[in-house]
C-alpha cells in the first residue's frame, strides 16, 4: 500500500472532497433513508463543501494515497462564548474512504487550531459509521450530543397519555417561562455540566410574551390535577440552525423543546408531550420528525430513543489541555 500523504486543505480540493462526501451520504442513507437524497450527488455536496471551506477562519486537511483523495477535514469557529475558543466540524466537514486516515487529518488540522488558541473541538459525524466514530474516539473525543430521526407515527402506535395534553394559552406564559429555565438549570448539574447559563426568568417571560403568537411554532402543555407541569414546542426543522445541510431531512418536523417540572417527572408527561409533537407533525404534513439531546442528560437520552428516535448524527467533543 502506498504512503498516506496529508497536507492542509486548499480550494482546489473542493471537487474531490465533494465526491467523498456524496459517497459518505449514500452509505449513510442506507441506514437512515429519511435523510435527504439530494446530497447523494456531488453537485449538491460541492455547494456545502465550498461553503465550509469559505467560512470565516475555516481550515483543515486532506489525505491522499496513490494520488487519490481518501479523506478530508474542514472546521471553522463559532462565536458563541458558550463553546469556548472552538473549532466545529459540521455535517459537511468530513468524509473518508479510510476511517483511520481521519486521525492523521485531525493531527494536521488540530495543530493549527490549537496554535491559534482554539482548544475546544466539536465534530458532527454519521452515527452509523462505527469505524469513523472509533477513529475520533482514538484521538481523544467522546460523545456529547445526539441528533435523532424517526418516521411519522403509524396508526395505533401512540399510547393514550396519562396526563392531559392541550395547546398552550397566553395564560400559561408564566409557567412556560419557568419551564424554559428549568431545562438549562437541569443541564448545568451533574452529569451534564453544561456551560450554558439558564436565562433570567424575566428575560424568558418577555420573550414568551412577544413571541407567543408566532405561527411558526406550536406549543403544547401537559396538565396533571389541574397544574401545568410540562411543555413542548414543535416547528419546521428549517427553524433550527443546528440541523443543516446533510443533517436536515426534507420536509421534517422538529421537536425543538420539551421540559417537565422536577416534582412532576415520572408521570409520563415527557413522553406524552413528545407524542403530541409527533401527531402535530403528521397533521402539518411533515414526512418525518427530528430532535436532539445531550447524551449526558439521563432523562432525555432515555426518553427520546424510547419514543422511536434513532441516532442519525453524533456530536463528538474534545477539550485540549487541563
Amino acid at each position: 500500500m502506498s504512503h498516506l500523504e496529508v497536507r492542509p486543505f486548499a480550494a482546489d480540493d473542493i471537487p474531490a472532497a465533494a465526491e467523498l462526501l456524496a459517497q459518505r451520504h449514500r452509505r449513510h442513507r442506507q441506514a437512515q433513508p429519511l435523510l435527504s437524497p439530494r446530497y447523494e450527488q456531488p453537485s449538491a455536496t460541492e455547494e456545502v463543501v465550498r461553503a465550509a471551506a469559505e467560512a470565516e477562519h475555516a481550515c483543515g486537511a486532506v489525505a491522499f494515497r496513490g494520488g487519490a483523495m481518501v479523506g478530508y477535514l474542514l472546521g471553522s469557529p463559532k462565536t458563541s462564548p458558550t463553546w469556548g475558543d472552538n473549532m466545529w466540524v459540521e455535517a459537511a466537514g468530513q468524509a473518508a474512504t479510510e476511517p483511520e486516515a481521519m486521525r492523521e487529518l485531525y493531527a494536521v488540522a488540530a495543530d493549527r487550531w490549537v496554535a491559534e488558541g482554539r482548544k475546544a473541538h466539536y465534530v458532527l459525524t454519521p452515527a452509523d459509521d462505527a469505524d469513523l466514530v472509533r477513529a475520533w474516539f482514538r484521538v481523544g473525543f467522546g460523545q456529547q450530543h445526539a441528533h435523532g430521526l424517526r418516521p411519522l407515527p403509524q396508526p395505533g402506535e401512540l399510547i393514550e397519555p396519562k396526563v392531559a395534553i392541550r395547546r398552550a394559552e397566553r395564560a400559561d406564559i408564566p409557567v412556560l417561562a419557568q419551564l424554559e429555565v428549568t431545562l438549562p438549570e437541569h443541564q448545568i448539574r451533574t452529569p451534564v455540566f453544561s456551560a450554558a447559563p439558564p436565562p433570567a426568568i424575566e428575560e424568558s417571560l418577555a420573550e414568551w410574551a412577544e413571541d407567543f403568537d408566532n405561527p411558526d411554532f406550536t406549543t403544547f402543555v401537559a396538565e396533571h390535577e389541574g397544574e401545568v407541569i410540562g411543555s413542548a414546542v414543535g416547528c419546521a426543522l428549517e427553524k433550527s440552525s443546528s440541523h443543516s445541510t446533510l443533517a436536515r431531512p426534507e420536509n421534517a418536523g422538529f421537536l425543538g423543546f420539551a421540559a417537565v417540572l422536577p416534582h412532576a417527572r415520572g408521570l409520563g408527561a415527557g413522553r406524552a408531550l413528545g407524542e403530541a409533537v409527533l401527531s402535530w407533525a403528521a397533521e402539518a404534513g411533515h414526512t418525518c420528525v427530528v430532535t436532539d439531546w445531550r447524551v449526558t442528560n439521563l432523562l432525555s437520552s432515555r426518553a427520546w430513543p424510547a419514543l422511536g428516535f434513532q441516532e442519525s448524527f453524533l456530536r463528538l467533543h474534545r477539550l485540549v489541555g487541563y
